[in-house]
């Protein structure tokens, strides 16, 4: 059985600040826990920048290979 509750940021606020502190030292462990296991986000340019990079010889290759197969359409 699923139960789904909508509460406001504000109530969880609310109730988080009647926690006992022993609760809420377990809560601040339990919330540093899962940001430790989530992975942090990577910036799109440097992901891309840091990729690998084609080499001469093979950006040949694809130019040859596109140029035989544009040539073999047209046959």
């Amino acid at each position: 059985m699923q139960v789904q509750v909508n509460i406001e940021f504000d109530q969880i606020l609310r109730i988080l600040k009647t926690l006992p502190s022993g609760q809420l030292k377990k809560l601040k462990a339990e919330l540093q826990k899962e940001s430790k296991n989530t992975p942090k986000g990577v910036d799109l340019k440097s992901l891309l920048l840091s990729g690998p990079v084609a080499t001469s010889k093979q950006l040949d290759v694809i130019a040859n290979n596109k140029k035989a197969i544009n040539q073999w359409r047209t046959n």
